[in-house]
């Protein structure tokens, strides 16, 4: 049973509508189908896969803490134009830190969701 990719991310937030947004607009991520589950969320879509699954809490306590052990960032694959990605970022007002591995030809963005959850978006080119 060899691990083939990953599959999603669950992230708790007390903001789920500014959440939902700052994934669609930033990420252009879709929102889609969620099951029926007892609390409220979204799962948001990187094509047809549910990439990012979001669970609305009440308490602060519930999403991720400086004091605590949390996931130091995911990171999604990107296609396309990363100086348009970069507007997109610039657009919005939305800050980033830009990094690369030359050798790999890979160029990072660093951004951060309304949460602080901090997520790469890499563009490998040519």
């Amino acid at each position: 049973m060899p691990i083939e990719r990953l599959d999603h991310v669950n992230l708790r937030t007390t903001r789920l509508a500014e959440m939902i947004q700052w994934y669609e607009e930033i990420l252009g991520l879709s929102a889609g189908v969620r099951p029926a589950f007892s609390t409220d969320g979204a799962w948001l879509y990187a094509g047809d896969v549910a990439a990012v699954h979001l669970v609305a809490v009440e308490d602060d306590g519930a999403a991720g803490s400086e004091t605590a052990l949390k996931l130091e960032h995911f990171a999604f694959r990107a296609s396309g134009d990363a100086e348009a990605f970069q507007d997109r970022l610039q657009q919005r007002g939305v800050a980033y830190r830009r990094s690369g591995i030359e050798e790999m030809h890979l160029s990072a963005f660093n951004v951060w969701d309304p949460d602080g959850n901090h997520i790469h978006i890499d563009f490998v080119g040519e």
